[in-house]
């Protein structure tokens, strides 16, 4: 360790599922930086490395295992999905709130990023299930009007084609 530092004992704490069981290893990227690693047993069974600066945080809080069992909670609670795969229309929808809503999407620029949003009701899958129907095959979401958000009455299921057609110009905001 550097002088001046100590190491913070983590060993015994817990952290969201995670049991801190001992010092994995210390890793050394230059002379005055030093970050401990440390092994979890998370509660489902399962052995984890952890940096210490992400369970300080609270960053990390299972093995993994816990983001696995909310998506798969997710997926199976409106039973689009099977063996684990997401339906079509569910990945529609989803591919569709997260680009309107979470800034670090590589497409939110486009949509969220420019003032469209998704209507309320559609934020429960089931709602927009209702409102769409089943994504058919080789059509894809698309709204009608570019410069409005995902509704009801701005939404269909258009092919490649048609999207392609009533795109937006680039220039435009």
């Amino acid at each position: 360790m550097p002088r001046g530092r100590h190491l913070v004992d983590r060993v015994g704490h817990r952290y969201g599922l995670l049991l801190v069981e001992k010092l994995a290893y210390v890793q050394r990227p230059s002379p005055l930086i030093s970050r401990p690693y440390w092994k979890c047993l998370c509660d489902c069974g399962n052995y984890t490395i952890v940096r210490g600066g992400n369970l300080q945080q609270g960053s990390t809080l299972s093995c993994g295992c816990e983001k696995l069992r909310r998506q798969k909670a997710a997926v199976s609670t409106h039973g689009h999905s099977s063996g684990g795969v997401i339906s079509r229309t569910y990945n529609s929808w989803r591919t569709m709130v997260r680009r309107c809503t979470e800034p670090t999407n590589k497409d939110w620029f486009r949509y969220g990023g420019r003032g469209i949003k998704v209507c309320t009701r559609w934020l429960k899958f089931e709602n927009f299930l209702a409102d769409m129907g089943e994504r058919p095959t080789g059509k894809t979401l698309d709204r009608k009007d570019n410069y409005k958000g995902y509704s009801k009455v701005n939404c269909r299921w258009a092919t490649y084609l048609q999207q392609r057609h009533n795109r937006r110009s680039e220039g435009k905001q």
